[in-house]
């Protein structure tokens, strides 16, 4: 296992992934958002540039973490991988994103957003895994 490799998978997924964030949670549903205010930490968008800038680098660690698993378990397949990023899909960010939109005011257009969101980016980190390190 070349970390060389991990690194480039996870910078390549990383990137791709960021870009699947800003489309599935920001700009695509960015009006939506402002439906309930209160539930938001910076009101009006003031002070949200830190937050913003730590969850961009979110991406990152997943599809770091997602080549590391995927190497020590020798998956290098697109099946392998995608049934990978499904299974961590159903058991983490699907009933994450499902129990918090029963708890906190989230429409369901942005609910199926953040996991489909999820999906693509865990898509995306198995097909780098693919292409780089297989």
């Amino acid at each position: 296992m070349s970390w060389v490799r991990i690194a480039l998978a996870a910078l390549a997924g990383g990137i791709a992934s960021s870009m699947t964030d800003w489309l599935f949670m920001g700009d695509w549903l960015y009006k939506r958002y402002d439906r309930h205010p209160e539930i938001w930490r910076f009101r009006g968008g003031q002070g949200e540039m830190k937050a913003i800038v730590w969850a961009s680098l979110l991406p990152f660690l997943t599809c770091a973490v997602f080549a590391l698993v995927c190497g020590r378990l020798h998956l290098y397949s697109y099946s392998g991988t995608l049934k990978l990023a499904l299974a961590i899909w159903l058991i983490g960010p699907l009933p994450l994103t499902i129990a918090n939109v029963l708890f906190i005011k989230l429409t369901p257009a942005i609910a199926a957003a953040h996991a489909l969101g999820w999906l693509v980016k865990l898509a995306i980190a198995g097909l780098a895994v693919t292409l780089i390190l297989g």
